[in-house]
């Protein structure tokens, strides 16, 4: 190349490797020479010489960079939900780059050069601050209580294995290690974990009253029977069905909502388009926090069968059917929120071994022992089942009776009632 000589158009194509290597000439011909022209074809820089620069261009277009935790496809970020991720912002002041967290939006003029709240905003910032800590203050105290509690429990309960086991009502059902899908070496781990679980996810019992004032118990209880009634349709399992009602209960216990939006919630039939059902979908989540396998009645009646027909030569369906559809009633009655899920299970195979056999006591040692109840703990409940039970036969409700009176579950709905004596508890 010669001093004064203009680079033309090449005739080839211009890749970004020969781009970058003429202007890599071309800068160090500028250098050496002080003269020659710079190849200037291309408006954008090449990323060789942007990141040894570090400057924009200012003859061409101002380079377009992607933002950063901005195109987030799976997270929704609307002013509604509370625990949607804010990203930081960032912002040059005074020739340093500051970082904001935008934890909330100020009004601020264009004049005033510091963000301050007044005092009315600050009260009521410092008011909310307090209260979220007050409330996780005391739900991490009640928490830790309530595991501690098990955790003696559960070191008493070695002890007590170890007389209780000699007992001649006493079978083992873990005692079988041959099929994996039993989980014998470590299903009591698995049950003591699924009892605290039962405890730090439990709606409220009173949400009717402290947090409803548009919904009432009548309007849950159709819901959750337009719920068995799909349930039965399509073939859903019943840890499916229990754990909807669950969920249901845990939001309501937490969001208000208007009647209108009930059975959007419980989504029963296809009357509402898809944006609809993805915001309430949204809206759920966020607010369970996406805590979506909480343990239910059912979880624990699987187990108890399992312990009630230890000493049976071969498995009682008529038993397990009972046991299912007497926990099942309870998902209509908005009372039963009152007991645990785990006492529920206890009481229906209580009541149903009663209902089929009045020859013998339906606790033993061996439930005592994989329940953690005695007879007396169940009382209430018992009492209260056997009460809904005789009421089913004249409840508007009749889906659960409709489904449970079918062949294929031994016709347990239409057992007779049996007189429930004190003298049990």
């Amino acid at each position: 190349m010669k001093k004064g000589v203009t680079i033309g158009e090449p005739t080839f194509r211009v890749t970004r490797a020969r781009l970058a290597a003429s202007q890599s000439s071309s800068s160090e011909l500028a250098k050496g020479q002080g003269t020659g022209r710079v190849l200037n074809n291309n408006s954008k820089r090449s990323v060789q010489d942007e990141n040894r620069n570090g400057a924009t261009a200012t003859g061409g277009a101002q380079n377009k960079r992607r933002a950063v935790l901005k195109d987030v496809t799976n997270m929704c970020c609307d002013n509604s939900y509370k625990n949607c991720i804010v990203p930081a912002k960032i912002s040059k002041k005074n020739g340093m780059v500051t970082k904001k967290n935008p934890v909330k939006i100020l009004q601020v003029s264009a004049n005033t050069k510091s963000m301050k709240c007044d005092e009315t905003e600050r009260a009521h910032i410092q008011s909310t601050v307090q209260k979220v800590r007050d409330t996780s203050e005391s739900e991490a105290k009640k928490t830790v209580s309530q595991l501690q509690n098990l955790s003696k429990k559960g070191k008493s309960k070695i002890n007590e294995k170890l007389t209780v086991s000699s007992h001649p009502d006493f079978i083992d059902i873990d005692s079988d290690k041959r099929d994996p899908q039993m989980c014998s070496l470590y299903v009591c781990e698995i049950y003591s974990n699924l009892r605290v679980a039962e405890l730090i996810h439990r709606p409220r019992s009173d949400f009717m009253k402290t947090v409803q004032r548009d919904v009432t118990p009548s309007m849950r209880g159709v819901l959750v029977d337009w719920l068995v009634e799909v349930s039965v349709e399509y073939k859903l399992e019943p840890d499916t069905l229990h754990r909807t009602v669950r969920l249901i209960d845990s939001f309501l216990s937490k969001n208000y909502i208007e009647r209108q939006k009930l059975q959007l919630l419980g989504i029963t039939y296809s009357t509402y388009t898809k944006s609809e059902v993805l915001e309430m979908e949204s809206q759920v989540l966020n607010i369970l926090n996406f805590h979506l396998s909480p343990p239910t009645a059912q979880t624990f009646v699987r187990r108890f069968i399992r312990a009630a027909q230890a000493s049976h030569q071969s498995p009682s369906l008529e038993l397990e059917y009972l046991a299912s559809y007497l926990a099942e009633l309870t998902l209509i009655d908005y009372n039963f929120l009152v007991f645990l899920p785990s006492n529920i299970a206890a009481a229906a195979v209580f009541l149903a071994r009663w209902m089929l056999d009045q020859s013998g006591h339906p606790w033993n040692h061996t439930l005592e022992y994989y329940t953690n109840y005695k007879p007396l703990d169940l009382k209430n409940t018992v009492f209260a089942l056997h009460g809904l039970h005789l009421s089913d036969r004249s409840s508007p409700l009749t889906v659960i009776r409709s489904k449970y009176k079918q062949d294929k579950f031994n016709s347990v709905a239409s057992l007779p009632s049996r007189e429930l004596p004190e003298t049990l508890f």
